[in-house]
């Protein structure tokens, strides 16, 4: 089978069915495969488990998860929204068929058609029509949905139903991603809102096909799901083993603090630790030694998360590379690793760590081959050796780099009078660090002192999550922390990260503001690969230039998910999977092992 689909995607012939799609070929489970092999098949139904959501503490206020404005639910997009081809933890670019039973494209891959399942229901208990599909499309690229799904879809043309059961998508460019993309879109039933604008959907529950519904209407923080009697796809092979819990509750605690002592007081069974000094001296006592709580670092093989302080370049005094390259000298990572995070992390180098997306050295030919062309548009730096973080291991140490960062200052028009580092108007430089995390500020005062050394005043803004997520939306910070979960299959969203379009489009992921056509044409690049070196090649290329840029100060990453949950009600899956987010991985693949109800 992975013969001919390699056959299939690389030779003209006519349009081709099947049951998935690869974008390089690779399509491990066959035409009537029962199950992932990380599932249990038999795994038994009921009981509930609950959850602390990785995300920062807030509430919600919306259940359309799909507007710029509000937050919606954590989990909602993988609990109540499904899509034509579902992907999963074994295979970074192949997706198998969900509401769509096959999938055919075209010779020149200038469209794509899917074939719905005729059994595929929405939770009202309609069917899923291609209509719905051609309905979701013009709906999340309309104005009203958050601009970010106009940058993921923007090459692709348009969407037309051609009956009642099929849908064909048109490309702008033969781009072997773009099925996957369209793919992954989620579906909605048009009845969702009754006709209501879109961003006036707020308090309607989804009109969805996924297995799970909110059992009414409440706004807050916690939220539970209730699993679907009547969901339709419960023997889809890619179905089987999953979503085994009766419910599913996502519960919210303001603070690190009563978080912990929910784990500990039974309030939840679940929880994903950030902070290193957490793990390393709270996750102790009685209920640890005797089994009622479990410690596990989950290893995985995920690649590392990027992690940085972001300058926002819209700000006059970050255009200069030379001040950002200089005020990430100010850090000492590896002064706060000993000091503070007990060595449980690592540096975070470039923007795709711990993966073959990651650039070192110097360029190997198959990245010279991308940037010779654009060789105009790039500082000479980039064809030397990729930038490595700034060390204080002997014989570095925080005053040397200190020294190279004040010269950098003053190559960029910033010297020191007055008691404060000033440009040639005299004026001082302040930057506004904003933040949501109470939690940062130990870390981030490292930082801080070190720029007073420079003569540069770090305040920090510190605001709850509502109101920074405004405030990044419309650009509205000096600096700030940022994670970018790393990715197995990166691709169009890149646009939306690092694009020149989406610099000027409030609302994007493109904090930093960056707006360079080499990295437009090496994201193009990205998008346009062939095969999997290819896309490693063109990624190794972006890391290169992005990381010369300096738009970033590296910070720090795990390569294993630490846990703290309560194991004995609860099975798990013999084998863990390679790629995976630890409570979508437990939601929806763990049981309960004590026939709980």
């Amino acid at each position: 089978m992975r013969g001919l689909l390699l056959c299939l995607l690389l030779l003209p012939m006519p349009l081709w069915a099947a049951h998935a799609y690869a974008q390089f070929g690779d399509v491990k489970y066959p035409p009537g495969f029962s199950h992932f092999d990380y599932v249990n098949p038999d795994a038994p139904k009921g009981g509930e488990i609950r959850i602390v959501p990785p995300t920062r503490p807030t509430n919600f206020d919306k259940f359309n998860p799909f507007t710029l404005k509000g937050t919606a639910p954590y989990g909602i997009g993988t609990l109540m929204f499904e899509s034509l081809l579902a992907g999963n933890a074994e295979e970074p670019t192949t997706a198998y068929g969900l509401l769509a039973e096959d999938v055919e494209v075209a010779p020149d891959r200038r469209s794509a058609i899917f074939r719905l399942r005729a059994e595929a229901r929405f939770n009202d208990g309609s069917p899923v029509a291609a209509a719905d599909v051609v309905h979701s499309f013009a709906t999340l690229t309309g104005k009203l949905a958050a601009p970010q799904y106009r940058t993921i879809y923007a090459e692709v043309q348009r969407a037309v139903a051609v009956d009642a059961r099929t849908v064909r998508f048109d490309f702008a460019s033969a781009n072997r991603e773009l099925p996957l993309v369209v793919g992954g879109m989620p579906v909605f039933s048009r009845a969702w809102g009754a006709g209501k604008p879109f961003d006036q959907i707020v308090t309607e529950l989804p009109v969805a096909s996924g297995p799970y519904t909110i059992p009414g209407v409440r706004l807050g923080r916690d939220v539970t799901y209730q699993r679907r009697a009547d969901y339709w796809g419960w023997q889809l092979p890619v179905r089987r083993g999953f979503f085994n819990f009766d419910r599913i509750v996502y519960k919210v605690y303001l603070d690190d603090t009563s978080r912990f002592e929910g784990l500990k007081a039974g309030e939840f069974d679940f929880m994903r630790e950030f902070v290193s000094r957490n793990w390393a001296r709270q996750y102790t006592g009685k209920q640890f030694d005797s089994g009622e709580l479990k410690k596990r670092a989950f290893e995985n093989g995920n690649p590392g998360d990027f992690q940085g302080y972001i300058f926002n370049l819209r700000r006059p005094m970050f255009q200069d590379v030379r001040v950002r390259q200089a005020i990430g000298l100010a850090m000492d990572f590896e002064w706060l690793n000993r000091q503070l995070f007990y060595g449980l992390y690592k540096r975070v180098v470039g923007y795709f760590p711990n993966s073959e997306f990651h650039a070192e050295g110097l360029p190997k030919p198959d990245e010279l081959a991308l940037l010779e062309p654009l060789r105009a548009q790039l500082r000479p730096e980039v064809f030397g050796p990729a930038p490595v973080p700034p060390s204080t291991e002997p014989p570095g140490s925080l005053r040397a780099n200190l020294r190279r960062a004040r010269a950098l200052l003053a190559e960029a028009g910033w010297t020191y009078r007055d008691g404060a580092l000033r440009n040639a108007r005299g004026q001082p430089m302040v930057i506004e660090f904003l933040n949501d995390q109470p939690s940062l500020i130990r870390v981030a005062t490292q930082l801080q002192t070190a720029l007073e050394k420079l003569g540069i005043r770090l305040e920090f803004r510190t605001v709850d999550f509502s109101l920074s997520q405004q405030r990044m939306e419309n650009f509205d910070f000096d600096m700030t922390s940022m994670r970018l979960p790393g990715s197995t299959a990166p691709g169009g969203e890149l646009l939306e990260l690092f694009g020149s379009e989406a610099a000027r489009t409030p609302g994007s992921s493109n904090y930093w503001g960056i707006a360079d056509p080499a990295v437009d044409a090496l994201v193009r690049k990205v998008v346009a690969a062939t095969t999997r070196p290819e896309l490693a090649a063109a990624m190794r290329a972006l890391d290169r230039v992005l990381s010369h840029g300096h738009y970033s100060i590296p910070q720090y990453y795990g390569d294993a998910f630490l846990i703290g949950y309560r194991p004995r009600p609860f099975g798990l899956p013999a084998v863990i999977p390679p790629y995976y987010g630890p409570d979508t991985w437990a939601s929806s693949t763990w049981w309960r092992a004590d026939g709980a109800r």
